[in-house]
C-alpha cells in the first residue's frame, strides 16, 4: 500500500514567494553573535508544519483545556509522548494537579475548536461536545489518555512528558488530520493507493 499526500489550504490560498538561495559561509554563521529576535524565531518556526492538539482534563467537575502545537512522540516502550506549554499557562497547573490528561488530536473539521481553546479569557467549552470524565472532545481524530511521567522547565516553557495509558480512534475515515503552517490551517488529504 502506498500513500499519496495532497495538501489543501483549509481557509484561503495565499501566494508563495519564490525560494532564494543564500550564500553563507561557515565563517558567517559561526562568527554571528547577534541575538535571535523573538519575531524572527517565531517566523522561522512557523514554516514547520505540524498537527494541532487540545490538552484536556477535568478538576472538581470543571473541564480544563488548551491548544497545543508542540506535541510529539518520545518512546514506544514505554509509550511516552511530550508537549511544551508556557510556564505562565493558566490551564496547565490544573492539569498538573490532576496528574492525568487527554491529548485530543484535531481533525480537519475542528479549526473553530482550535481557535476557541487558544483564547485565554473566553469560555473555551461553550458549544463544545465532549464525553468521558477526562474529557474527550467529539469529532477529534484520535485521543490519548495520559499520566504525567516527567516535567522539565525549559526557558519560558515547561517540557511535559506523559505516559499513554489508553488510546482510541473516535471518527470514521471521512476526516483527515488538521495541519498548521505559517498561521494557516490546512487539510491533509490522504489518498490510499493499493498495488
Amino acid at each position: 500500500m502506498h500513500y499519496c499526500l495532497v495538501i489543501f489550504n483549509a481557509i484561503a490560498p495565499h501566494a508563495r514567494q519564490a525560494l532564494t538561495s543564500l550564500s553563507l559561509t561557515e565563517t558567517d554563521i559561526s562568527s554571528s553573535n547577534t541575538p535571535i529576535k523573538p519575531a524572527s524565531f517565531r517566523e522561522a518556526l512557523g514554516h514547520f508544519a505540524s498537527g494541532i492538539t487540545i490538552i484536556t482534563t477535568q478538576v472538581n467537575d470543571e473541564p480544563v483545556g488548551f491548544t497545543c502545537q508542540s506535541f510529539y512522540s518520545v518512546s514506544m516502550k514505554p509509550p511516552l509522548v511530550s508537549f511544551s506549554v508556557k510556564a505562565s499557562s493558566f490551564s496547565y497547573p490544573k492539569i498538573r494537579q490532576e496528574e492525568r490528561f487527554v491529548i485530543n488530536i484535531l481533525s480537519s473539521e475542528q479549526s473553530h475548536v482550535c481557535n476557541q481553546f487558544a483564547m485565554r479569557a473566553a469560555d473555551k467549552w461553550q458549544g463544545i461536545n465532549w464525553y468521558l470524565s477526562k474529557p474527550v472532545i467529539n469529532v477529534s481524530l484520535h485521543w490519548l489518555d495520559c499520566e504525567i511521567h516527567a516535567e522539565h522547565p525549559r526557558g519560558d516553557h515547561l517540557h511535559m512528558v506523559g505516559e499513554v495509558k489508553w488510546l482510541d480512534l473516535i471518527i470514521g475515515d471521512t476526516s483527515g488530520p488538521m495541519l498548521y503552517i505559517e498561521g494557516q490551517y490546512y487539510i491533509l488529504a490522504i489518498n490510499r493507493v493499493f498495488d
